[in-house]
């Protein structure tokens, strides 16, 4: 009968463990970079949205704003496209779902 080597197993055994807890380390320190540069890009928004209104507030119509590329934040219009397009899923979910059960009936 063959010998085990309890040390030689233990040894294979933690050098597969921290070559798969380094690659899990790197994907927590990526996670986490994102994670910080959402903040980062969420504040900078914000600052944007307080500049804009500013500036509105300081003379500046939203027109000559425009004109000098200077639109209001895509941030908002994002947020404002999405809820149409919500209420429009809606709206059509109930009629796909009445045509369902006709064709279940068949």
């Amino acid at each position: 009968m063959a010998t085990i080597d309890i040390e030689q197993t233990r040894n294979q055994a933690r050098a597969l463990l921290d070559s798969r807890i380094e690659t899990v380390t790197h994907l927590v320190k990526a996670r986490q970079r994102v994670a910080d540069l959402k903040e980062q890009l969420a504040d900078a928004e914000r600052e944007d949205k307080r500049a804009y209104v500013r500036a509105t507030k300081d003379g500046w119509s939203g027109e000559e704003l425009k004109k000098l590329g200077l639109e209001p934040a895509a941030a908002g219009r994002r947020r404002k496209a999405a809820g149409r397009t919500a209420s429009t899923d809606s709206a059509v979910a109930p009629s796909a779902d009445r045509a369902e059960p006709s064709s279940v009936q068949h």
